[in-house]
Formats: C-alpha cells, structure tokens, sequence
C-alpha cells in the first residue's frame, strides 16, 4: 500500500486535504472514498487503518478532512451537515476527474450518516458502507448536552467534544433537523453494508437496527462485538477493512476474483515503506508480503522482521529441496519441519563455525523429518538439506548492485 496526501476545493472555494491510499502494484480494481466521525479528521487511527486495509486487498481510497476540520482550510462553525454532503460530492468529483469515481462509499459514525445521504447524486457509487453510524444526524444533539438549549436561544454556543471546544451555531441544529434520512436510506438503491458494535456508548445499537430495516436489499448486517465506537483496538478496525473488501468484491468488482490476488511482474521482488513506522509492504512474484520491526524497535509489530523474512526463505527453500528430492526417491517422506534461528555472535563463542575473530552471524536450522524412513535416507536428506538454492547462495560470493530508479 501506498499514500499520497492530495487537496481540493469545495463548492465554497475553501482547500480541503485529503489523503489517497492506492494498493501496492498501484492498479486498484476500484475506488472508495472515506467520510471521518463528527468533529473528527481523516487522520483518527480508525480511518487510516480501514483505508490501509482496503488497499491491502485491492481498492484504492480517499480519505479527507471536511471543511474547518483536520488540515482543511474553512470555519468549521459556518459548516453544516449538508455542507458535508458537498464535500463529499466534491471529493467524488475530484476523484472522477484525477483517479476514478468512487464505487464504494465508507463512512464511520455521522461520516456514515453522510455517505447514506450523500449516496443517491453520485451515480459512480455501487456500494454503501456504515461503522458505527446513526440513524439521524440529529443523534449528535446529544454531545452538545445542555448546551442546545443555549444554542436555540442564543443562536450559538461553544461546545466541548472530545476535550476539544467547537462553536457550534443554530443553523446546524436547524440542518440536521430538515434532512430526510428515512427516504434517503429507503431510497439508497445501492448495496449495503452496516456496521455496528452492540456495546457502542457512544451512537446505540439501535441506530444500526433502524438503518437496516429501512434500507432494501441487497442489505448486510457485521455485528463488532467487544469493539467500542471509535474501534480503538487496531484489530477492530483491520478486520472491518477486510470483512467490507471481502463485501465490495460482490458490487465492485467482476469476475469473482479475490481483490487481492496480484499477477507476478517479471519474477521482480518489490518493497515499499512509507512514513509511518516501520511497515513495510511487498510483492514477491505477484503475492503480498508484509514486514515491520517489533513495538520495542519502534515498529507496529504487523509483519515479520527482514532476517525473519531472510529465515523464511531459507527454511522454506530447505522444506521444498527435501520434499522434491524424496518425490523423486519414492521415499516415505509424510512432513518436513524447519526451524531456524539467527544470532549475531563474536567468533570466539561459535568454535564450530571456523572464524577466528569478529562477530558473525549464525544461522541455526533444525530440521525434524517425519514419516518411516531409514536411518540412511535421512542421514541423506539431511546432506540435502545443505545443498537447497538459497542455502548455496547464502554460503556463495554475492553481490548487491544498487541503483537510483
């Protein structure tokens, strides 16, 4: 996966940023695009996850501030709920016009509500997606707690969410009062997904139960049971990404493939990192490969380390060296387990390895063989076990030619 931040202008002429996140061979099978929660940015770890997530599987994303939220330029107490929905509008055509259109629309919480309402003018859109998201953007009076009152009457008032202060104006209790989600969720005419913790505190359970039964089929129910509204553990908010790719693929994508399947380029090994920790993403002759340093490193822990990645290939390539060699012996060879161990050690504490000084590294594989062979043909596997390719290779003369592409 690859990310490239982007901006637009909105209807009002105000610079909203955006973020778009491509899959790694850079040929997304189609676009999404992203509405953050209320009084949120594009950069709340649930949205960067499911965006990270679909794009792992295949599909393209856009994900972006609404006006005077995040990096967008505006005042967020001039805006309303439909200026949001002209934002997204704006966003969808921005994409039609540098990317594609939009075929799938995700939104979280009132970002949800939003793609519902948003959903009917943007032909492009095939699918609808909901996390965590109300029924009626009027749900979100309820942050304001005493202070709507004050608002009514006052025509404004400052409003904490969050920790953070908003001023929120009577003319935002007044848009979100007139909006037809009932006809507009009825209406949607679109697949849809809901998504929806049981144990939300935050927008109940409810919500989801009245968006369901309004909407018509093709309609789909994910229930996120132990998550809380903001999917604050990290695994929530991946799986929500691959169960909604897994989704989408139905509407989005023909030919019934699995989205993340990618053809082979060239028997070329690709990596890419972006700027965020250390997860690194690659493509090993068409298959995806992920890798990343421990937490205690700094890293986020979703990938296996390089040497581990290095031990793989190792181990793997020792397995198959002695599985082809027994095929063709006839041997009764069941399994092959391989296990492997790295060190970094001064010379003088491996007198078995024939350095004499320095540190070196050590590499330690046990290789169990299971199945009813004789002590001869597993001595003799075991002499093959060392004569695997990338064994050869690790013990050969190599040479690393880097160039700038």
């Amino acid at each position: 996966m690859q990310s490239q931040a982007i901006t637009f202008e909105n209807e009002d002429g105000h610079l909203l940023a955006g973020r778009i996140h491509r899959p790694l061979d850079d040929t997304p099978v189609a676009w999404a695009l992203f509405a953050h929660c209320f009084t949120c940015s594009k950069d709340l770890r649930i949205s960067r996850l499911i965006c990270e997530a679909l794009a792992d599987e295949g599909i393209g994303v856009l994900r972006f501030d609404f006006t005077g939220l995040g990096e967008s330029a505006g005042d967020f107490s001039e805006t309303t709920f439909s200026g949001q929905i002209s934002d997204l509008a704006a966003a969808a055509a921005w994409m039609a016009e540098n990317l594609d259109a939009p075929a799938l629309l995700v939104g979280h919480s009132l970002g949800g509500t939003a793609v519902l309402r948003a959903a009917g003018a943007l032909p492009s859109v095939k699918a609808v997606a909901t996390i965590g998201a109300p029924s009626d953007p009027a749900h979100v009076k309820e942050l304001f707690g005493d202070c709507t009152h004050m608002i009514d009457h006052q025509g404004a008032a400052d409003v904490a969410i969050g920790g953070r202060p908003f001023h929120i104006k009577r003319q935002f209790l007044e848009d979100i009062a007139a909006q037809p989600m009932a006809e507009a969720i009825t209406g949607l005419r679109r697949a849809l997904l809901v998504f929806h913790a049981p144990r939300d505190e935050v927008v109940g359970v409810a919500h989801a139960a009245t968006i369901f039964q309004a909407a018509r089929h093709p309609k789909s129910f994910v229930s996120l049971d132990g998550a809380d509204h903001l999917l604050s553990e990290p695994d929530d908010a991946r799986y929500v990404g691959a169960v909604l790719a897994a989704w989408a693929s139905r509407y989005i994508h023909t030919g019934g493939q699995r989205i993340a399947k990618l053809e082979p380029r060239d028997h070329q090994v690709v990596v890419r990192i972006g700027a965020e920790h250390y997860r690194t993403e690659g493509l090993a002759g068409g298959h995806p490969i992920v890798m990343d340093e421990p937490e205690t490193l700094g890293g986020t822990d979703r990938g296996a380390s390089p040497y581990d990645m290095l031990l793989s290939g190792l181990g793997g390539c020792t397995a198959i060296t002695l599985r082809m060699y027994a095929d063709g012996k006839q041997w009764p060879l069941e399994s092959v387990d391989v296990r492997l161990t790295h060190q970094k050690v001064h010379a003088d504490d491996c007198k078995e390895c024939g350095a004499t000084e320095g540190r070196i590294d050590v590499i330690r594989r046990e290789v169990q063989l299971t199945g009813p062979l004789s002590d001869e043909q597993r001595s003799r596997l075991l002499e093959i076990a060392d004569r695997c390719p990338v064994h050869r290779t690790l013990h050969g003369q190599i040479e690393v030619l880097t160039t700038l592409a």
